[in-house]
């Protein structure tokens, strides 16, 4: 007979542990992990020792005795902040949001709210949710801590959808809604850049007798100022004063912001004045937002004003606001002042950041200085500073400008080797330049090329190809691309075989246009409104032409005709909005087809 047999090893272990004597029985925990949980749950009465017998065991300690420990300690108020702490470490090593898991968790009353804290506050937003979805299918509730998390969790993701309904689902499933809860939905909508969303919240918030607060107002006037809605935000600021909430130093400078973004300096200037007469102290974000507006509004002379009085009261610029004046200065092709300025930030130790290089680059680019631009370029990367996809279009730009073309190319080849995605205007520059240069077949090799580099063309690349030799009525050649990208097993999409058609048409080439039309009905190709409002933008100019195309694209069926009618009137009320000023005539727009009227 076993020497324990007969014996109630919990209830013996238990005792030993009490008198601190259990060592004897270590053997036996380690070896049946079931045993451990059994004896913590007879330790219930007396978490302390429980938690202190628990921690003398060697590691790793199996799950099912660690749960056990914390849903012990969960029915004790003064030991929640270890059985939350355990909790959390329990949930970066297991899947404790499993289906497996979850269902022992939710049966306690605190250990639910408790794992969708962690695993939001640990940036695990999607484990988060299913949390949540659990705990609405038992119908529980979390509580309101936890809520704000999971919502803070999913604004940083940007889940903003998730957010909206996980917070329709809060309300549903009837959790405390506090103004922390409710700030955490205004932060989602910041996020989403949902206005409407975020004015229902603030009048539910007063409906239901939720205050809001310093957050809430200044969450709501950043988010009007990103929309450009600064009357609204400046009405958000005056019902602050009425209800008795401060503004902050972060109040004034998002308003300040919103009216430097739109150009308004004297405004801003008057914020500026007001600012310091509510005795809020202008911070250096203060007086860079100002120097960064002033700059855009083409007033560099008050932007070192600002900049000067900014020192004088112990602040020294930051790399922000010296890119602001630099960046002036580059448009306004002062170098001389330019180089001043990075002479002085050398001094000062502020560091170049991507804005200042690329901003230096475009500047010599656009000039046609090439060798300064890559003087720039290898400036940057010694240091350590990464190129991205600004450098390289800046780069291609002026190499295609300056009619470098090889450079051109071998730029367009480092920056995709390096991940980024070149878009219509780079393969534009570059087909350009070979235009000028009277070489326009060497488009041909580009894709070539890319394959021998391990760069194999994808659809996008071949598009702006054909499009941009379309553009340039190089219509052969755009044809040549086209069977070049079929013979690669790629297969052309809409905006392609549109493109062609219209250079087609436009080139007098009627039955090449009119084969390239049933191709696309034969593959099923319709025109959507992106590809129309494309095309519509790109042969604006050339009404007669254009109107022509719609109509054999009408006929063709690649584009209905009802579906035509509401494109072209969204288009023609983006174009020409209704005017109500007396004296300003509507501007002009191409008429619909006849076939379509």
């Amino acid at each position: 007979m076993p020497p324990h047999a007969g014996v109630d090893l919990p209830r013996a272990i238990c005792a030993a542990v009490i008198k601190c004597s259990y060592r004897r029985h270590a053997h036996l925990l380690a070896a049946d992990p079931t045993l451990l949980a059994a004896v913590l749950g007879r330790l219930s009465p007396l978490p302390s020792a429980a938690l202190s017998f628990f921690r003398a065991l060697p590691p790793p300690h199996p799950l099912d005795a660690s749960l056990a420990l914390v849903r012990l300690l969960a029915a004790h108020p003064r030991h929640h902040p270890v059985a939350r702490t355990l909790l959390r470490d329990l949930s970066l090593r297991h899947p404790l949001s499993s289906p497996l898991l979850l269902p022992s968790l939710l049966a306690e009353p605190h250990l639910p709210s408790w794992l969708l804290l962690a695993l939001a506050q640990g940036g695990r937003a999607g484990d988060a949710v299913r949390v949540f979805d659990h705990m609405r299918a038992e119908g529980l509730a979390p509580d309101a801590h936890a809520c704000t998390a999971l919502l803070t969790s999913l604004a940083r993701a940007r889940m903003t959808a998730t957010a909206r309904r996980v917070f329709d689902g809060m309300g549903r499933a009837g959790v405390a809604m506090n103004t922390h809860v409710y700030n955490a939905m205004l932060h989602v909508c910041l996020k989403a850049g949902d206005a409407a969303r975020a004015e229902a919240l603030m009048t539910r918030m007063d409906a239901t007798g939720v205050p809001l607060d310093l957050f809430s107002f200044n969450t709501a006037i950043a988010l009007y100022v990103r929309k450009g809605m600064q009357y609204e935000a400046m009405c958000v600021r005056d019902r602050m004063a009425n209800d008795g909430v401060e503004a902050d130093i972060v109040t004034w400078n998002t308003v300040i912001h919103g009216m430097c973004k739109e150009g308004r300096m004297k405004e801003a200037s008057q914020l500026h004045r007001d600012m310091v007469a509510a005795g809020i102290e202008p911070d250096t974000v203060t007086y860079t937002t100002l120097v960064d507006g002033y700059c855009r509004a083409g007033d560099v002379g008050e932007a070192m004003n600002l900049r000067a009085v900014m020192e004088a009261r112990g602040m020294l610029p930051g790399v922000a606001a010296y890119n602001a004046i630099i960046r002036k200065l580059c448009e306004d092709g002062k170098m001389k002042e330019v180089n001043g300025l990075l002479s002085e930030m050398d001094e000062r130790k502020v560091q170049a950041d991507h804005v200042t290089c690329n901003t230096l680059i475009n500047s010599y680019s656009k000039k046609g200085d090439m060798p300064s631009a890559c003087k720039v370029k290898t400036r940057m990367m010694e240091s350590g500073l990464q190129l991205d996809q600004f450098t390289y279009k800046a780069l291609i730009h002026g190499f295609s400008k300056a009619k470098q073309l090889d450079e051109a190319k071998e730029a367009l080849f480092e920056m995709m080797g390096a991940g980024f995605s070149p878009n219509y205007s780079v393969f534009s520059w570059l087909v350009d330049g070979f235009y000028k240069r009277n070489n326009a077949d060497a488009v041909l090799l580009i894709p070539d090329e890319l394959m021998k580099r391990g760069l194999p063309p994808d659809k996008s690349v071949y598009r702006s190809l054909i499009r941009r030799l379309c553009k340039k009525r190089l219509v052969d050649l755009a044809q040549k691309v086209l069977h070049q990208m079929q013979g690669k097993g790629l297969e052309a999409d809409c905006l392609v075989y549109a493109s062609l058609a219209y250079a087609q048409l436009t080139a007098g080439k009627l039955a090449a246009a009119s084969d390239t039309l049933n191709d696309m009905a034969k593959k099923q190709l319709s025109v959507t409104p992106q590809i129309y409002n494309c095309l519509c933008t790109s042969y604006g100019d050339e009404k007669q032409t254009l109107n022509m195309f719609w109509v054999h694209a009408i006929e063709r069926g690649l584009i209905g005709k009802s579906v035509y009618k509401l494109m072209h009137q969204a288009r023609l009320k983006s174009l020409n909005p209704a005017v109500e000023n007396e004296g300003h005539a509507p501007v002009s727009r191409p008429s619909l087809p006849a076939s379509a009227k």
